[in-house]
């Protein structure tokens, strides 16, 4: 698994056991996910502050039994200033939409990028070499891969059956 990565906030809530519809192999998946980037990986966030403060607003850094979300914001944050295992990446707010980037490609055909996934998708996008981005059951992505890849942006899914099946059941009801 790349540990060079964006980590969407998914990931460490499911690792959190926060998701109820992530199967006990999911949940593994995440927190060994999170441990490994923790250990030997890199995180990219934008420089605004902008990722860092959902994970705040869905995690506890200081919790008194942390999950392994909560034990990944802690690192974050210890981490987040000193440049070597954090990369604050620049990207830009468009004036007209401030869940817009500059450095957000057009969305592909098929595609509605969701205001709230924007800068995971233009932090990715904006730094080269582009870093994966850790995904874990949003099923919006699953039918998004191939045309975000086709622009530069992988996405690596930690639960590619759970989110499969997520997204077909989705899928079949609309």
């Amino acid at each position: 698994m790349p540990r060079h990565c964006v980590v969407d906030t998914g990931v460490a809530m499911v690792a959190n056991q926060m998701h109820e519809e992530a199967s006990a192999d999911c949940v593994a998946r995440c927190a060994r996910a999170l441990s490994e980037v923790m250990t030997s990986g890199h995180v990219f966030v934008d420089d605004g502050g902008l990722i860092v403060e959902e994970y705040r607003r869905n995690l506890n850094a200081w919790a008194r039994q942390p999950g392994p979300g909560d034990t990944f914001l802690k690192w974050l944050l210890t981490h987040e200033w000193a440049g070597v295992k954090v990369t604050r990446v620049a990207i830009t707010a468009k004036d007209q939409d401030a869940d817009d980037f500059h450095e957000l490609p057009g969305p592909p055909e098929g595609v509605a990028y969701d205001p709230a996934d924007r800068k995971f998708l233009a932090v990715a996008a904006a730094h080269n070499p582009h870093p994966v981005i850790l995904q874990s059951l949003d099923h919006k992505w699953w039918g998004w891969r191939d045309a975000l890849r086709a622009v530069g942006v992988s996405i690596d899914f930690l639960c590619p059956d759970d989110v499969e099946a997520k997204y077909a059941e989705k899928m079949e009801r609309s």
